[in-house]
């Protein structure tokens, strides 16, 4: 099929990097790079947040428990509150 498309900069210099690379026609390069586009299944990422023991426990349902706790612990570190 014959027809005219506008590349953007990117594309035509990855294009260009593909017919160096391979010694591939305009064509060939065009077509191989849209085939690995439409054929790259794309992977799910799921982030893992680390996590450290800090050996204290806190029951975070109670947030004025939790805070007199913090200052509790302030206090005993020589911070003032």
């Amino acid at each position: 099929m014959r027809t005219t498309v506008n590349l953007d900069d990117d594309v035509a210099a990855a294009v260009a990097r593909l017919q160096r690379e391979r010694g591939l026609g305009f064509s060939a390069a065009v077509n191989e790079l849209a085939r690995g586009g439409i054929t790259t299944r794309r992977v799910d990422f799921r982030y893992v947040h680390p996590s450290y023991d800090l050996g204290l426990q806190v029951d975070l349902t109670s947030v004025a428990d939790t805070l007199e706790l913090l200052d509790d612990l302030d206090r005993a570190d020589g911070h003032a509150s």
